[in-house]
């Protein structure tokens, strides 16, 4: 594997292989939703121009990702495209490019179920960003303001946000819409159709079918993708906010308040009753026309300060409505900080401190805008104790434990009668002497992150 450090210098002099620009003859005009050629610059031209596949190359590589079928990485990918520019780029202005299966992976989720992955090829990849960045400025001026799922400029913070807003415009209803496999049910006419609305281009939607269509390898199993658009693909969130644009339509031409972020949607009205009469005309709406089926299991008309929605609930206080980590969330991050201080792991606490630093800068950077001061405390609190009964039971034997319980300030003699206890690990974690030997700062000074402090300083960022 070659090292980052070099890949990076030569995605610096990447924009000094010639990648050759090809016009396209047949024009018309975007707002019409029948463009071919914008500003003299045909879309062809513009997926295949060197400043556009240089950009792509550089968000494949900064993006890494597993290899797809065909075993190339992404630390691979620079010389290819140096030995095999010119053809490449012949193959997607023919059309004669063809792109291979993706790579199906599963990965478990929150609930014991599986998610569905694609893996495509770096060079898929890198060929799916080029035409993501070619459409995404002509969708960006007609997709809703209230979505904010995979769209520059635009985060599930800001989502949160209006969330916020709408409860206290007097939306204190929600309808939380689930729906079933979205991802893997996308009706590939449809979807054609939809794009077809406002860029009429034979190129680029031939190059779309053409992803859409390039099937799974399961294994050593091929399967054909007759619909959907697998999760992994580079190209995958734009289309599936454009097929879903529909529906953004749908609700703000009746007026409806909502926010979406890819298939998470939720819809805001003042009562339960008009949430069960919106929910069921929606739902009528998404199965006929879009395809797509609702998950009624999952799909809930209730309050927002008990569902949750992209891992935040909403609270009330005397000084008005403000975000939180839902209950949900609070419960995974303490299990997953219970899994990495499990007391038979055998790792260092180099390694451990540095595992828990990772998962908690992450956790409080995306949920920093939300109130959990009390509860970071607390957390802090209990990590600590875990980690003092990581490090007891670690010294294993008694002279091992009389040995390091010296060396942190206890005398020879309360040394060797605490050495010698005989209780359990967690009671000896919350004992007085460790709490004197292995104080907050002493564990902060071997590495262990304190969250309190961190949430402070991102708050008052």
């Amino acid at each position: 594997m070659r090292q980052s450090q070099k890949t990076e210098q030569k995605a610096d002099h990447l924009k000094m292989i010639s990648l050759e620009n090809r016009k396209q003859s047949e024009a018309r005009s975007t707002a019409s939703g029948e463009n071919t050629i914008k500003n003299g610059i045909s879309f062809k031209e513009r997926v295949l121009s060197r400043d556009n596949l240089n950009l792509a190359y550089k968000k494949v590589y900064k993006n890494k990702g597993a290899a797809g079928i065909d075993g190339m990485t992404v630390y691979e990918l620079f010389d290819y495209i140096k030995e095999n520019k010119s053809q490449l780029i012949e193959s997607i202005s023919d059309l004669s490019y063809k792109p291979s299966p993706v790579k199906r992976v599963e990965i478990p989720k929150p609930d014991g179920t599986k998610r569905k992955l694609g893996v495509p090829t770096v060079v898929d990849r890198l060929v799916q960003q080029a035409i993501a960045q070619a459409m995404t400025p002509v969708f960006e001026k007609i997709f809703s303001d209230n979505s904010f799922g995979f769209r520059p400029n635009r985060s599930a913070h800001d989502a949160i946000k209006r969330v916020t807003k709408f409860y206290d415009q007097g939306y204190h209803t929600v309808i939380d819409l689930d729906l079933k496999a979205y991802f893997d049910a996308v009706n590939h006419d449809l979807l054609m159709k939809f794009i077809k609305q406002y860029i009429n281009d034979e190129w680029l939607l031939r190059m779309i079918r053409k992803f859409l269509t390039s099937g799974v390898m399961n294994g050593q199993l091929f399967q054909k993708s007759e619909k959907g658009t697998p999760q992994g693909g580079n190209l995958s969130p734009l289309l599936a906010n454009i097929y879903l644009n529909e529906l953004d339509k749908v609700l703000t031409a009746r007026g409806h308040k909502f926010v979406r972020y890819a298939d998470d949607c939720n819809i805001y009205v003042k009562s339960k009753r008009a949430g069960y009469r919106v929910l069921g005309s929606i739902s009528k709406f998404l199965e006929k026309d879009l395809k797509v089926t609702v998950n009624q299991k999952k799909t809930t008309v209730g309050s927002p300060l008990r569902l949750k929605f992209l891992g935040f609930s909403l609270g009330v206080s005397t000084k008005g409505t403000y975000v939180r980590p839902s209950g949900q969330a609070k419960k995974r991050v303490k299990q997953s900080l219970k899994l990495l201080t499990k007391r038979n792991r055998g790792r260092s606490l180099d390694v451990i401190f540095k595992e828990i630093n990772q998962k908690m800068t992450g956790w409080l950077n995306y949920y920093g805008i939300g109130k959990m001061k009390v509860f970071i405390k607390e957390l802090d609190e209990w990590l600590r104790s875990r980690i003092r009964q990581y490090i007891w039971k670690s010294w294993k034997k008694t002279k091992t434990r009389f040995k390091n319980l010296v060396k942190l300030g206890m005398t020879r003699v309360q040394a060797r009668i605490f050495a010698n206890a005989r209780k359990g690990y967690w009671r000896i974690a919350h004992s007085k002497t460790l709490l004197y030997t292995l104080t907050n700062e002493k564990l902060e000074s071997l590495g262990l992150i304190n969250m309190s402090t961190k949430l402070q300083s991102i708050q008052n960022a």
